[in-house]
């Protein structure tokens, strides 16, 4: 089962060794989708986390023990199709190759199962064409 989260570290464990423990502790494989870490600041981690669900669920229980906040991420890409100019900039960024552009039409496609909600299309869309729900 896979679960995507974001965590927010508190200053005082934002060097903690978080993803590394959750291997190891629990057996649970954590893809690093988006990190803003830095020494002594407030940090944020958005993972995909991967596991058997009882260990799933222990390893988000472990997580809170720690202070750090835990948050479900269900939210998802939405593009604006008629706002849509089908310039691919956003295929660049996209890391999971979840947009692309099709090679006879030249038309944006979005390949939802396999976005990341990682965002990094947003910002780059000139006509601000993507956004996410909330």
């Amino acid at each position: 089962m896979k679960k995507r989260v974001t965590l927010t570290f508190p200053q005082n464990t934002v060097s903690m060794p978080v993803t590394y423990q959750l291997a190891k502790d629990f057996n649970v494989a954590s893809n690093i989708i988006r990190a803003q870490v830095a020494p002594n600041q407030i940090g944020k981690l958005v993972l995909e986390l991967s596991g058997d669900i009882d260990q799933l669920e222990a390893a988000i229980d472990w997580i809170r023990t720690q202070g750090i906040i835990i948050s479900l991420a269900s939210r998802e890409v939405i593009i604006d199709e008629e706002s849509c100019v089908d310039c691919g900039l956003c295929t660049g960024v996209c890391p999971t190759e979840s947009l692309i552009l099709d090679p006879q039409t030249y038309a944006l496609k979005f390949i939802r199962a396999t976005c990341v909600v990682c965002e990094q299309c947003i910002p780059t869309c000139p006509v601000q064409a993507i956004s996410t729900n909330l």
